[in-house]
């Protein structure tokens, strides 16, 4: 777990023309918290039982914070550069279910069709490639998220189909992209 002190300022990992894209942080946990109670995320991501400021804290300290400790990377906030307003979610993630990394990415309804997810999702790619170095990447979406798989395939991402998660019984589709 990362400790956080009053003032430190969260890691910047990306910035782009118009987004930063950044570690989350335990003070992030109100906007986490309003992202991830969104009908859209609970429809294609899943309700992650987050009922209060607290609970987003520990998710973010246990989840993306955890990750960023062992792996070097995770789940990255994605703000506004003018006004450092959040707007979602866009990172790498390591899961015990798939064998690769996968990109994954969530962003507030409001900030749909502008571009922002595309912008993201394209230098978090890239930054998995060159900075990170991997070979491949993955993601998978639920079969009814046409939106988020048309971004995969617009970033370069095949879809292979759909498969099974581990100690799960609902398919996703499939995407993966190697270098």
């Amino acid at each position: 777990m990362i400790k956080e002190k009053a003032g430190v300022v969260p890691l910047k990992v990306l910035e782009t023309d118009r987004l930063i894209l950044r570690w989350q942080t335990a003070e992030d946990a109100d906007f986490v918290l309003k992202l991830m109670n969104e009908p859209s995320w609970i429809r294609f991501i899943g309700d992650r039982g987050l009922r209060t400021t607290e609970d987003a804290r520990n998710y973010i300290l246990n989840g993306a914070g955890a990750m960023y400790a062992s792996h070097g990377f995770g789940l990255y906030l994605a703000e506004q550069k003018e006004g450092n307003v959040p707007i979602g979610l866009c990172g790498l993630i390591k899961r015990d279910s798939l064998e690769d990394v996968d990109i994954g990415f969530a962003f507030l309804p409001a900030y749909w069709g502008k571009g922002y997810a595309y912008e993201a999702a394209s230098a978090v790619l890239a930054h998995g490639k060159e900075v990170v170095g991997l070979k491949r990447i993955v993601a998978i979406t639920n079969p009814d998220n046409a939106s988020s798989a048309n971004l995969l395939k617009k970033i370069g991402l095949q879809d292979k189909g759909m498969i099974t998660l581990p100690n799960d019984t609902k398919e996703v589709k499939f995407f993966a992209i190697e270098f």
